[in-house]
């Protein structure tokens, strides 16, 4: 399994405009009658993460995914909200717009504490059929930033644009990544991160640190009190959220459904996507 061409990545976007901003998201080509799968990317990334899984499955899923506001092909204006209400108001906006109301959810990083929040608004109307999450900060007790990412939260974050470059950017994802990823990977990444002056929106993102210490409870509690089918697939050997996270998983969720992958780090689908998609087919309740 390898990344789609990006170029092509981006050939094949849809565009979709909410609150002012505009939105690059893809969906599959034949959806037929085949169930709903939102893809949910992290931080500092975007959609295309998910391009080495895509054709596994939408064989058996009807995929969506977009870049949310501040990443990737999407809209990064200087002076909007970029809070993980907005991410997940997006999210359901996108949904509506397609017409989907019951559907299964994989997100990653970023993408998982959007994904809470969605599971803590969705505990009485069961739209969301199964929730499937990768490495991610779950719980800010057990998540582990870079020293890049706390400086950007500092007194001093609002100067860090100007020092991000792609040296940068490339150090930080070979500490995260256990299996080093290929040159048109990092490249790609690169390119989504630095678009449209991306660097000078980091540090309204990076606030998404200080929101899952203020909404712990409500985001913890829709893991613990969960009525949907969850199932945590985790790179063991990311340093931000591995083994360690798990651990702390184990004692607050009530599931068996926790899938390790050693000699992998933060970035499961784009080091071993071939394992993370036969664990989302084989843990489908779907």
């Amino acid at each position: 399994m390898q990344v789609v061409d990006l170029k092509q990545w981006q050939e094949n976007a849809q565009i979709f405009h909410f609150r002012g901003e505009q939105f690059c998201y893809w969906t599959s080509v034949n959806p037929a009658d085949k169930p709903a799968l939102l893809l949910i990317h992290g931080f500092p990334s975007a959609s295309w993460d998910w391009s080495p899984m895509w054709s596994t499955l939408e064989k058996h899923y009807h995929l969506i995914a977009v870049d949310m506001l501040g990443f990737g092909f999407s809209s990064k204006n200087p002076n909007a909200d970029y809070s993980i209400n907005f991410q997940a108001d997006l999210q359901q906006a996108l949904l509506q717009h397609l017409k989907i109301e019951n559907h299964s959810v994989l997100a990653h990083d970023y993408g998982d504490t959007v994904a809470q929040e969605l599971l803590a608004r969705d505990h009485h109307k069961h739209h969301i059929q199964q929730m499937f999450l990768l490495n991610g900060g779950l719980f800010p007790e057990t998540h582990r930033a870079l020293f890049v990412q706390k400086l950007m939260l500092s007194p001093v974050g609002f100067l860090t644009p100007f020092f991000i470059n792609k040296k940068l950017f490339l150090r930080s994802f070979a500490k995260i990544c256990a299996k080093p990823l290929s040159s048109e990977e990092l490249d790609g990444l690169w390119l989504l991160m630095a678009h449209n002056q991306g660097p000078a929106v980091m540090p309204k993102l990076i606030h998404y640190m200080k929101e899952r210490r203020l909404h712990r409870e409500r985001w913890v509690s829709a893991l613990a009190n969960s009525r949907t089918p969850l199932v945590l697939i985790n790179g063991s050997d990311d340093p931000i959220s591995g083994a360690h996270m798990v651990r702390r998983y184990r004692q607050i969720v009530q599931t068996n459904h926790i899938y390790e992958l050693p000699g992998i780090g933060h970035y499961p689908q784009l080091e071993d996507p071939a394992s993370v998609s036969q664990l989302v087919l084989e843990t489908s309740s779907v």
